[in-house]
């Protein structure tokens, strides 16, 4: 009898691939969560910039549509002529 002990690798396999299992786990769910970020924060962005060319534009129609009905030099200066006394 041997005085010697030694231990006996009883799952073998999962001793040789746990770590290759943990970094692909975690760091495929990092990535995934860092893309899911970035995606996120690109989306505000484009938002931020729509609506800032969307406000843009609504004022440009606003005057073009409503600038005929702004009075004209014409108008202002001689209002007496179509008055009947």
């Amino acid at each position: 009898m041997s005085n010697q002990s030694h231990s006996v690798p009883h799952f073998p396999p999962i001793r040789k691939l746990w770590k290759p299992a943990v970094a692909a786990g975690a760091g495929g769910t990092t990535l995934v969560i860092w893309f899911e970020e970035i995606i996120a924060f690109a989306a505000d962005f484009i938002g931020v910039i729509l609506l800032t060319i969307m406000g843009g534009l609504i004022c440009l129609f606003d005057n073009i549509i409503f600038k005929s009905r702004i009075p004209r030099q014409d108008d202002l200066q001689d209002t007496s002529k179509g008055v009947k006394k």
